[in-house]
């Protein structure tokens, strides 16, 4: 059987609408969770899925718009629901087809909108605030085109076609609510990539592992001030045909504190595709090494040697949920274990910042590297308030120097890497490739794409036993795979130091190692990559799907005998 065709028991809809804040925008995980998964899709079901993204980029690369397409449902589009969209198709492996839609006409309806959700559902969006109001209305929107995406494409058909509605994390779940109360014959599936509240327990400092029977999700919503958004989520949750969410870890967290256990696992693959082979590879992995090493040298002033051990840490800025703290303590603890060989560590985390520094610009157009340091050699990019960065303090306070005497160096790349943050101009990818190391060490991880990310590009990573990849690849990885491809770290509410002794040991040991022990690590961290591909986790979303047509088929079976009763 192909890897990748669906297996008898499970039943393939006609359509799968998915919707993201995310889509043709990236911002986090999930960009990258949906753009490498469009491949696999396509492969199975050519234009069948329609990914709804917000139309929020006049110019946006991730989009290829083709005029033509259903022109006609376009002009109802905005005729009837004054909701201009855009169609075309997501410039990612398998180009997928995808509508962008303008929602701002319903901010004027927002009172309107928020009043059905109270009476239908309970919510209550008085207390919403920060980014409340705009995911509400995109997702309200992308309910609104689902709806009428749906009417003009099953025609006169019978029976009706079977279709899946798919809404990811509490940003989307108005759109859910929507879909279940105007387009009933549409199945719904909503993901949780991870639970507002539990996010919320971790990145205020409080223990979430050591009291985790005790917390009631209503009430620490109350607490932490983030009602609107966790009875959103947890209504969603309810409401779903399917609830699914990424790892062991976040569904117990689910059961916990939406009061729902989810339906299904979907764990997140990745999408071979993006990793370059053979000659392809090497020739990027020595180009990323030669911008690393580049931009620190004429950060710094010092000349960095060529077998620098590159080392870097990623993702979004969660101070503490990240391990980001870690991280810094650990590359601390080996730089006072003053190794003899040069390292280099990376924090490739973007931040509030006003853009490339241009001393460093001007560095960088220069033959060779100047003989001192720049202001503050720890930031490539200009932080809009520096005193205020958790990372800044951090590196203060400990005293880095970056100086010439100093073996280790570390670099804050406070930029999204697109290709054209004005230091680098490369992507994340063609960065991540040259490192040596990547480390993770997450305190809340509901999957953890980067480390994923990092051995599928073959470079060796830690991470921690509350990560979900880090449960995963425990349970999945296999001899060398595990042992060498990737190190898991145990992590608690309260054993920080420990974990950042166990990584500076970690690296100290592998500043010895051979190229022929790195080339070892590097397959071993491929193979186990290849075992979290699409390929594989597919069927865990093709089981979901199954799930929510079966269900949503009962209700509405229901429905129509009820009705012909009365």
């Amino acid at each position: 059987m192909h890897p990748i065709m669906a297996k008898k028991e499970e039943m393939i809809p006609d359509f799968i609408f998915e919707t993201s804040w995310e889509v043709c925008n990236k911002v986090g995980g999930i960009y990258t969770v949906l753009s490498t998964r469009a491949a696999t899709l396509q492969a199975l079901l050519k234009d069948k899925t329609v990914f709804i993204g917000p139309d929020v980029k006049p110019n946006n690369p991730d989009f290829l718009e083709e005029k033509t397409l259903w022109k006609e449902w376009k002009t109802q589009m905005l005729q009837k629901l004054e909701l201009p969209v855009r169609v075309g198709r997501w410039n990612v492996p398998g180009q997928p087809l995808v509508v962008l839609v303008d929602f701002q006409s319903l901010y004027a309806k927002k009172n309107a909108i928020y009043f059905e959700m109270w009476e239908k559902y309970g919510i209550d969006s008085t207390v919403g605030y920060g980014d409340y109001d705009e995911s509400c209305m995109f997702a309200y929107a992308s309910g609104m085109v689902m709806e009428s995406l749906y009417n003009f494409l099953k025609g006169g058909q019978t029976p009706l076609p079977q279709v899946i509605a798919h809404f990811n994390e509490w940003t989307l779940g108005m759109g859910l609510l929507y879909v279940h109360s105007h387009a009933p014959d549409i199945a719904t599936v909503f993901t949780t990539h991870a639970t507002s509240v539990g996010r919320s327990i971790c990145g205020n400092g409080k223990p979430l592992y050591s009291h985790f029977g005790n917390y009631n999700g209503d009430q620490m919503a109350q607490e932490l001030n983030m009602v609107a958004k966790h009875t959103l989520e947890k209504t969603a949750a309810h409401y779903a045909d399917c609830f699914t969410t990424v790892s062991e870890i976040t569904g117990k967290e689910c059961g916990q504190l939406l009061d729902k256990a989810p339906d299904i696992i979907t764990p997140n693959g990745f999408e071979a595709g993006f990793v370059p082979k053979g000659t392809a590879y090497s020739s990027k992995r020595t180009a990323a090494r030669k911008a690393l090493i580049k931009v620190a040298e004429r950060l710094t002033g010092t000349s960095i040697p060529d077998n620098a051990f590159l080392i870097s840490t990623s993702g979004r800025y969660e101070y503490r949920n990240k391990g980001l703290d870690v991280f810094i303590e650990s590359i601390n603890r080996v730089r006072q274990a003053n190794p003899e060989r040069a390292i280099v560590a990376y924090i490739l985390v973007p931040a509030w910042m006003k853009g490339a520094r241009e001393d460093l610009q001007e560095q960088l157009q220069q033959k060779k590297a100047g003989k001192e340091p720049l202001y503050e050699p720890f930031y490539t990019h200009e932080l809009v308030q520096p005193g205020t960065d958790p990372i800044s303090d951090y590196l203060y306070y400990l005293d880095f120097t970056n100086w010439q005497d100093e073996k280790v160096k570390i670099v804050f790349v406070p930029s999204y890497l697109h290709g054209d943050d004005g230091i680098f101009n490369m992507p994340y990818y063609d960065l991540l490739v040259g490192m040596d190391l990547t480390v993770y060490p997450s305190y809340y991880e509901p999957w953890g794409y980067t480390p994923l990310e990092s051995i599928a590009f073959r470079v060796p990573t830690i991470t921690t036993d509350l990560a979900g990849f880090g449960i995963w690849a425990k349970h999945s990885g296999k001899g060398a795979e595990k042992r060498l491809g990737v190190e898991i770290v145990k992590r608690t509410d309260d054993n920080y130091s420990e974990v950042a002794e166990a990584i500076k040991k970690t690296i100290l040991a592998r500043l010895t190692e051979s190229k022929e022990q790195l080339l070892e690590r590097q397959e071993a961290a491929l193979s186990l990559s290849e075992k979290a591909s699409w390929t594989h986790f597919i069927h865990y979303y093709l089981e979901a799907y199954a799930i929510a047509l079966q269900k949503s088929s009962k209700k509405n079976k229901k429905k129509t005998e009820k009705k012909i009763k009365n």
